[in-house]
């Protein structure tokens, strides 16, 4: 079973392996910025042949979604040669749900001078296996496998993979694959109990300098909490190769709030 089902040339039906942590009736948001990355190649791949990269993905997260179907549209913003802004958006029922922007680049030949300071984690083989549905319930968390260096509660390094196809029966790119797992990182190594406070996600940015590569993606990540109800989740990402970019996701803290089940 994968996470979407092609309906249409705009819709798609999510399964139960979509299902949310905070509510199993609802969709964990992951799988759909996933889907939001994959249609932004395939509008691009539709439109032009020279293989423009995507250098940043940001999300808003506009509410809730059922798992059921959804619709998205996918805008050019800003048109251009080598640098293009686009913007997709899902829709449940007519109400915009997820809009995710990315800025989309022209490929140059820099690999002379490639580099970067960013730390790297341990490989998964020196990371020790952990069952995420120990703390959360949904389709989506029994869907993956973790393995997970923690340090204390708001700070880890992970490596996340799923055998789940993103949309059945489509070729999807080690990027859409990979941001259909980016936003597992605000519940992988939490700083407070999710049945005492709840801390979902208003949004989700990534910077990318190189494209992941493999099944397995790594996180080094920290989540913060301030004194009045707003929150930080921040991470490094990580292919088997390396550090590859960043991601930030911001958080309503809400104490008293317990998690549903």
């Amino acid at each position: 079973m994968s996470y979407f089902e092609r309906l249409g040339p705009a819709s798609y039906r999510a399964t139960p392996r979509a299902g949310g942590a905070w509510e199993e009736t609802e969709q964990h948001i992951a799988p759909a910025l996933g889907l939001l990355a994959h249609v932004i190649e395939c509008d691009r791949d539709a439109r032009r042949d020279d293989a423009l990269v995507i250098g940043r993905l940001s999300y808003d997260i506009l509410g809730t979604v059922p798992v059921d179907v959804v619709d998205v549209t996918v805008d050019v913003l800003r048109p251009g040669r080598t640098i293009e802004l686009v913007e997709a958006t899902l829709t449940y029922a007519g109400r915009a749900v997820v809009r995710a922007r990315a800025w989309l680049m022209q490929p140059r030949p820099t690999a002379e001078i490639q580099g970067t300071t960013l730390p790297r984690i341990a490989a998964p083989d020196r990371c020790a296996p952990w069952d995420p549905t120990t703390i959360w319930p949904g389709g989506f968390i029994e869907s993956v496998e973790v393995r997970r260096n923690q340090t204390e509660p708001g700070r880890a390094s992970f490596w996340v993979r799923t055998p789940v196809p993103l949309v059945d029966g489509e070729k999807v790119s080690p990027l859409a694959a990979a941001a259909g797992l980016f936003d597992i990182a605000n519940g992988m190594t939490v700083r407070a109990d999710p049945r005492e406070v709840a801390f979902p996600n208003l949004d989700l940015t990534v910077h990318l300098f190189a494209e992941p590569r493999g099944d397995w993606i790594g996180f080094d990540t920290s989540v913060s909490f301030g004194g009045d109800g707003v929150g930080l989740t921040s991470t490094v990402l990580h292919d088997t190769s390396g550090p590859i970019g960043t991601m930030s996701q911001i958080l309503t803290v809400r104490p008293g709030t317990p998690k549903a089940t």
